[in-house]
């Protein structure tokens, strides 16, 4: 028999994962429920995020969960990173784990240097240390039309930024940030990018927060002269390319997991909303038009499980066809997030646009996500091109 066909399912979990997802969804349950964001945007928050809540992921290891322990973290791996994205997706959590602990951990294991993994990397883990890649320059993402510019400032004195990013993730509660600039050719070409990491507090660096519409955190950065050491470029000068769409990839699956997550709750309160309601002495969920609309959401919810489900496995697998797989989980997640959170919505009538119940929330958390790290239409044409058409 071949070893492949020993190897465990994609869909099925081990013991330690088993534990892990019931962990996770206990912690986000009952330490950050919805009821913790409403409180965010109400209280106008100044972090956006609950500290004390922070602290306690952080305790349980979420933020060190793909930092090997060489440097902090657990290296508990890609499937059980997705399980806790997961449970932070059905109670809409706000924290830095996609921001600080996926992307940025990621860029810095794909593209740092031995020196710079040590210096940050127990940080993130720790939770000392907040970063985050500001690379967005316009409302689409497209990383090849990165356009700031990271001119040479002489011959080992590094590079000198100047532009402007927008909807960086968390960036205005960042320590640090990783910065996407073309410091050779052109925008439209994705060689020349040079990955900059640069103290959010240098001279030279503006940040203001955007209140998003999911009540989540954003900014827009501008960079006027600011200078970036040698020894603050990860990887070779120029050749960021390749690090920053390997960690994007990451991301990208990690961020549809939490995407799952959040049409799994949305189905379940839905389900609930249609068994309860009624009109005319019966459940609405017993007339037929509902229910076959209830049934095609079901179908969806279950090929996006799978189809979360294996990409996760195949990170941990470190399969070659990576590039592909991100693209069509990405490009699929954010099909089905928007249908559901449609859905959702519509069956519970009119309350359902009201902000006593948190299906909008939902539906306004699916549409954030639908634009971070690229939509569905950007999606369906990477992985045309990635499969040769």
């Amino acid at each position: 028999m071949p070893e492949t066909a020993k190897e465990t399912p994609s869909f099925i979990l081990n013991e330690e994962q088993v534990l892990l997802q019931d962990m996770a969804k206990q912690f986000f349950n009952e330490q950050v429920p919805v009821a913790n964001l409403r409180k965010l945007r109400d209280e106008e928050n100044p972090d956006g995020i609950d500290r004390a809540v922070w602290q306690q992921a952080v305790e349980l290891g979420f933020a060190g969960m793909l930092i090997p322990e060489e440097y902090g973290g657990t290296d508990f791996g890609m499937v059980g990173m997705g399980l806790v994205m997961q449970e932070a997706g059905r109670s809409l959590a706000a924290t830095p784990l996609l921001s600080s602990a996926i992307l940025s951990a990621s860029v810095i294991l794909k593209a740092g240097s031995e020196e710079q993994k040590q210096a940050l990397l127990p940080g993130i883990a720790g939770g000392e240390l907040l970063v985050t890649l500001a690379l967005e320059e316009t409302g689409h993402h497209n990383p090849a039309m990165t356009s700031m510019t990271a001119a040479s400032a002489g011959a080992n004195d590094g590079l000198e930024l100047n532009g402007k990013k927008t909807f960086v993730i968390d960036g205005h509660i960042a320590d640090k940030l990783i910065v996407v600039a073309c410091s050779e050719g052109q925008s439209g070409d994705m060689q020349g990018l040079s990955l900059c990491l640069v103290d959010a507090k240098a001279d030279g660096v503006s940040i203001s927060r955007t209140v998003m519409i999911d009540s989540r955190n954003a900014s827009e950065v501008q960079f006027n002269n600011v200078k970036v050491a040698a020894s603050d470029i990860l990887g070779p000068q120029g050749g960021g390319s390749d690090p920053l769409e390997a960690a994007l990839d990451l991301a990208r699956i990690a961020l549809s997991a939490e995407m799952l997550g959040g049409i799994e709750e949305v189905f379940d309160r839905t389900l609930d909303y249609l068994k309860e309601r009624k009109q005319f002495g019966v459940p609405i969920g017993s007339f037929q038009a509902l229910r076959h609309r209830a049934a095609q959401l079901f179908s969806e919810l279950e090929v996006c499980r799978a189809v979360v489900a294996f990409s996760l496995a195949q990170v941990d697998k470190k399969s070659n066809h990576l590039p592909r797989l991100a693209s069509l989980t990405k490009a699929r997640l954010a099909d089905a997030s928007t249908l559901t959170t449609n859905e959702g919505l519509q069956m519970h009538g009119g309350i359902g646009m009201t902000d006593d119940v948190d299906i909008g929330l939902y539906m306004k958390r699916a549409r954030v996500q639908l634009q971070m790290l690229g939509d569905s239409n950007y999606h369906r044409d990477r992985y045309a091109r990635l499969s040769g058409y």
